[in-house]
């Protein structure tokens, strides 16, 4: 009866202390988009997406520059990093089973996963803007597909392994090449999450600023030339959080409120068809 008591007691401060430790975690994510959303909305203007930038201390403006810039950046690392990823993934899942180097490619893309951004930023600055002398955007989306491939290549690896291997027996029997198999049987089949994981590994790029601030850094002025400085919503949000004029803060806390929302966005879209697909 005494340890039956015990182990009720001992459940029950479990309970307790992981309750309480969820309500704290959640309190502060709740203060923090409260705060940004109280912000932002009220500094939210159609001038901050079609205007450029004005003089330091110069009333209006936008930052459409910025958001130009980190469309391009976003998306050439998406071009770069998801075929890569799932490339890779389609290796580990299909072609590298039960093999030492798929082993070896899993561990690493996990301890990437979790590697410091800033890290693959100064990686990034060291063999893309210092030999050339200047920063590029080329360099901020070289980046931000470093950090996209292994949050990719997992999620394709896991849902590639999810399908059957009955599908692609049946699918042999018929007489396909291993090839066709994978791509007319296998992507279909595992296409819901392998998207999933791609819109979710864009989620996490989205918001990044130490890469950028190695790589691309910044520009004052409206570009789209990827050889040269371009600016980015995140480094634009840091310097003007960091910087004297109300104005500026105004509009960093409109530029955060726009990237949360993309965020919130593509990270729900990403669990809805998750839970739609493989009913989870």
């Amino acid at each position: 009866m005494n340890i039956e008591r015990k182990r009720k007691i001992s459940g029950l401060m479990a309970l307790t202390f992981s309750t309480l430790a969820a309500l704290i975690g959640l309190f502060w994510l709740v203060f923090i988009l409260g705060d940004v959303v109280m912000n932002g909305i009220g500094a939210l203007k159609l001038s901050l997406f079609f205007n450029d930038p004005v003089p330091p201390g110069v009333e209006g403006g936008g930052l459409r520059n910025a958001f130009v810039g980190q469309f391009l950046i976003t998306l050439l690392a998406t071009v770069i990093g998801v075929p890569i990823g799932v490339l890779g993934g389609t290796y580990l899942a299909e072609y590298g089973r039960g093999r030492t180097l798929s082993r070896i490619i899993s561990m690493l893309s996990d301890i990437m996963v979790s590697v410091p951004s800033i890290v693959i930023g100064t990686f990034v600055y060291a063999i893309l803007v210092k030999p050339v002398g200047h920063f590029n955007g080329w360099a901020g989306a070289v980046a931000l597909a470093i950090i996209m491939v292994p949050v990719v290549l997992r999620t394709t690896e896991n849902m590639l392994s999810l399908v059957p291997w009955t599908v692609r027996e049946a699918a042999f029997a018929l007489g396909a090449p291993y090839y066709k198999v994978i791509i007319q049987v296998v992507y279909r089949g595992a296409a819901t999450g392998i998207l999933t994981g791609i819109l979710l590994s864009i989620a996490r790029v989205t918001g990044e600023t130490a890469p950028l601030l190695f790589t691309s850094f910044n520009n004052a002025y409206f570009t789209v030339n990827m050889k040269e400085p371009i600016s980015s919503l995140t480094v634009s949000i840091f310097q003007y959080a960091m910087g004297p004029y109300d104005i500026w803060h105004a509009q960093a806390w409109a530029a955060a409120f726009v990237i949360t929302m993309f965020i919130l966005v593509l990270t729900i879209s990403g669990r809805l068809l998750l839970r739609w697909r493989y009913k989870q």
